[in-house]
């Protein structure tokens, strides 16, 4: 994939009602690009920059409430609709289910079971990563906080699985043939 995959920059969201947390992650360098808690209208206009300049890919947290039989209230809905929002915002028009992923997923795959609770998932990333720090000794993972842990739960993940896709040979096939019908650098990341 050259020299840096734009496929291991990816912006994780971790939708609300009215906010959303969202995380700017370079899988290359295992490091934060940018983070926060935006209101999902200004988090629209990050989408838009990112699908255009940055070439970022996009993963959201589904959220997981069906198949539980329990009611869905009013804010499942709202959240339903911003992540509609958020996808066509990005220019998703089909296999929506792609750019999704479910929370059991990227607890099972950090903590190793289902069962994990928010707690567990930061530890993790703490173990992985180290602590967040101060403002005077910032760590990797400085400015992470409340529902960033998610979204940055989310990146990670996905860094990891497009890891173990760069390994696969047929992966890599796909990615040479891709190729040809982009520039030179359509690739590269600086």
């Amino acid at each position: 994939m050259g020299k840096k995959g734009v496929y291991m920059r990816i912006l994780a969201i971790d939708p609300g009602t009215t906010q959303s947390a969202y995380v700017m992650w370079d899988g290359d360098k295992e490091k934060i690009i940018k983070c926060g808690i935006e209101n999902n209208y200004d988090l629209l206009k990050i989408l838009n920059v990112c699908s255009k300049a940055y070439a970022f890919t996009l993963r959201i947290e589904m959220v997981g409430h069906y198949g539980t039989g329990m009611p869905a209230g009013k804010s499942i809905f709202e959240t339903c609709i911003w992540i509609g929002a958020f996808l066509h915002k990005y220019g998703v028009m089909h296999n929506f289910k792609d750019y999704l992923v479910l929370r059991k997923t990227i607890v099972t795959h950090l903590c190793g079971s289902t069962k994990a609770k928010d707690s567990n998932v930061r530890q993790a990333l703490i173990d992985r990563f180290g602590e967040p720090g101060t403002r005077k000794k910032p760590g990797k993972l400085y400015g992470v906080k409340k529902d960033i842990w998610s979204a940055l739960a989310l990146a990670v993940y996905m860094s990891d699985k497009r890891k173990e896709l760069q390994n696969d040979k047929v992966f890599k096939k796909l990615v040479s043939r891709t190729k040809k019908y982009y520039p030179p650098n359509a690739f590269d990341i600086e």
